[in-house]
């Protein structure tokens, strides 16, 4: 009978975190967009800095309302949702891991498989529990991500027209490794950020579990360990909010190792010809296609396959090039993305948790 329990709770929360990840990310896919087109944008995405033409080349985004005008002129309503579907590929399976290996973790830590027992854990167990979930999540669904982010970059006009298209090209040109292109900063990313994410998530429900009970109404049918939708979204909301804001920069190196350039160069001036060989394919006599992503010039400079040598260089050649406001591209859009992409994933997983749970009693 408890081998049997184990496996519905597993259901449970495959099914309940794959379809929360999947309305989550569905809904806040226009922000995501724009995050990752200022993100991969090497000049500066607000207008005073742009201004200053003996340092930058024009930048094509300086502002969220700006880019989302220009998104909607140059590739209308659907460019919002552009790369959406590899998205929900990445995201149903990563939440669907992610809530399994969670709730198995606390199982484990607690002693017990039942959810309102895990509150009482210690708030370390939440961030650790948070952390190694966010990581199985991440090796799960990783290509999709890649492509995900390579189809929301590119604009107009298109290198890769489908995701099949995405998937071949890299595999090609790359080979397998390429479709992990970026891992590395994505775990050190995702560590502190699911970590946080979780742990402030757990946190919040019982400061509100305790505001219920200093202000419990005997003559409620609801007790105060049972939160409300809109304090769930609350709590949502905040932890989203601070998981996103601290761990931002390493966001934006994760998007600039999952997009390089595409361009001709003259074998005999590129240094690195003997590394990539192997990856590239001759395009005309003493030319070589290097691998990646090409934009039109319009979206301003790329970024070059050996512009960083490792996570560490990147963090220090972002400041030094485009200064610590380069850490922190996109962050608007990703801060108004990450407080109702947090909130509408953890409202639907306790919905679709609780119900699914009802019916499998």
């Amino acid at each position: 009978m408890e081998d049997t329990w184990k496996l519905k709770r597993a259901f449970i929360d495959a099914t309940a975190g794959a379809v929360s990840g999947g309305i989550s990310r569905t809904v806040t896919s226009p922000l995501d967009v724009i995050k990752i087109r200022f993100q991969v944008q090497l000049e500066p995405t607000f207008s005073r800095a742009s201004l200053q033409r003996e340092l930058y080349r024009p930048s094509k985004y300086t502002g969220v309302w700006q880019a989302t005008k220009d998104i909607f002129r140059e590739e209308g309503f659907r460019g919002f949702w552009r790369g959406n579907v590899p998205a929900l590929l990445m995201v149903m399976p990563y939440t669907s891991i992610q809530f399994t290996v969670l709730h198995k973790l606390k199982t484990l830590a607690s002693g017990s498989s039942k959810t309102v027992d895990h509150i009482n854990l210690s708030p370390y167990l939440s961030y650790v529990s948070g952390a190694l979930a966010g990581c199985a999540a991440t090796l799960g669904s990783y290509p999709f991500d890649l492509v995900r982010t390579i189809l929301a970059s590119q604009g107009e006009p298109k290198v890769y027209s489908t995701m099949r298209s995405a998937f071949v090209d890299i595999v090609k040109t790359r080979g397998f490794r390429g479709l992990y292109a970026g891992l590395s900063p994505t775990l050190v990313e995702i560590i502190p950020y699911a970590g946080l994410q979780f742990g402030t998530y757990d946190t919040f429900k019982r400061w509100a579990m305790e505001w219920n009970r200093s202000t419990f109404n005997r003559r409620s049918s609801r007790k105060p360990e049972d939160l409300s939708s809109f304090q769930i979204f609350l709590c949502g909301l905040a932890s989203g909010t601070a998981a996103k804001s601290v761990c931002h920069p390493l966001d934006v190196v994760k998007k600039r190792f999952q997009v390089v350039s595409q361009f001709d160069i003259k074998s005999g001036n590129y240094k690195g010809y003997k590394r990539q060989k192997k990856n590239t394919t001759k395009r005309s006599p003493g030319m070589i296609r290097i691998e990646g992503l090409q934009r039109h010039p319009k979206y301003g400079a790329r970024v070059e396959k050996s512009a960083y040598k490792n996570m560490y260089d990147a963090l220090r050649q972002i400041v030094r090039m485009e200064g610590y406001a380069g850490l922190y591209k996109g962050i608007v859009p990703s801060v108004i993305k990450a407080a109702p992409a947090g909130a509408v994933t953890f409202v639907a997983y306790e919905y679709t948790s609780d119900w699914l749970e009802s019916i499998l009693r």
